[in-house]
């Protein structure tokens, strides 16, 4: 496996660059986020995918590796091809891929192109996991994306408690017993505001 190429940067696209490594040219793909990380300077060192299939040899190339990380793990989930992920990466940053996936943020990955709402669903439910433990979100995401949580604070603001108190309130409660029914956490908080 080619883990990185470092030479001179020969062409540079927008979706694709050529790297002379030892006068030896090397076309590697890449994402609008790589491009526009890709210093101005001739010597480049890029972080690299290589992509076998029975017609060709494919190589993706990235500036960062959690890049390239959340672009393997994307590779891994059904329905998703190497084109995909990268047209994922070119519209959002890896942070902001990772973080839809964590927070249960479906309608943000649906808006890439190509993405319907079933790849979307099927996106979060192989890698949110995976995206967790990799980049430790696993407090955050478990008390932001619960809809219960969400579901017992709207209720309280309709009794006419504030969202800022209430919310605090209902992150403890979830926070304690993630598995929480709404039921639940509205009449714990109603104890505690």
């Amino acid at each position: 496996m080619i883990t990185h190429i470092q030479g001179r940067l020969i062409e540079k696209n927008p979706t694709d660059v050529v790297i002379d490594c030892n006068g030896v040219g090397y076309f590697i793909n890449i994402s609008l986020h790589t491009f526009s990380q890709l210093p101005t300077s001739e010597n480049v060192k890029l972080l690299t995918h290589l992509l076998v299939r029975e017609d060709s040899h494919t190589l993706y190339g990235f500036s960062t590796s959690m890049e390239r990380e959340i672009f393997r793990l994307l590779l891994s989930v059904s329905g998703i091809g190497a084109s995909t992920a990268r047209t994922m990466l070119s519209s959002l940053s890896p942070e902001q891929v990772s973080a839809a996936i964590a927070g249960n943020d479906t309608a943000t990955i649906q808006s890439i192109k190509g993405i319907g709402s079933k790849t979307a669903q099927r996106v979060i439910i192989d890698l949110k996991d995976k995206i967790l433990k990799v980049y430790g979100l696993e407090e955050v995401s478990s008390v932001s994306s619960n809809t219960n949580k969400n579901e017992a604070l709207s209720a309280l603001e309709t009794l006419g408690f504030a969202r800022k108190q209430a919310e605090k309130v209902c992150d403890k409660i979830v926070r304690e017993d993630p598995n929480a029914s709404v039921e639940m956490i509205i009449k714990q908080a109603l104890k505690n505001l």
